[in-house]
């Protein structure tokens, strides 16, 4: 698996993320998107400390499975109750983290392995 997966995966949130928005004709936050992408970029940082014990939970299929259901569920839910604030937050963390995936398969940044 790997980053080919973790980027399909993302992929598939980001259109849900962006179809529910155009579903319920939300318009994306800046301020939230940005809010949103800062949360990944957190979340790379911590999660690269214990990289090793966090790629192993991550390439169980269960765990991706039920990660991206979690995500749609919630995408789902957001439309419904605040389809700005939660759908630009996804957005915006989803996005990021692509990003965040190009720029290591480039070599731009290093791997999050060797971070710490």
């Amino acid at each position: 698996m790997g980053a080919r997966t973790d980027a399909a995966l993302s992929l598939v949130a980001l259109a849900v993320f962006v179809g529910f928005a155009a579903l319920v004709d939300a318009s994306l936050s800046p301020l939230f998107l940005a809010v949103g992408g800062l949360g990944t970029v957190l979340f790379e940082l911590f999660a690269a400390r214990e990289y090793d014990l966090v790629r192993r939970y991550w390439e169980r299929r269960d765990v991706q499975a039920a990660s991206l259901a979690a995500a749609i569920g919630f995408a789902a839910v957001g439309a419904r109750v605040a389809p700005e604030p939660v759908l630009s937050l996804c957005c915006g963390a989803v996005a990021t983290y692509l990003v965040f995936l190009g720029l290591v398969r480039v070599g731009i940044v290093p791997c999050p392995r060797t971070w710490w």
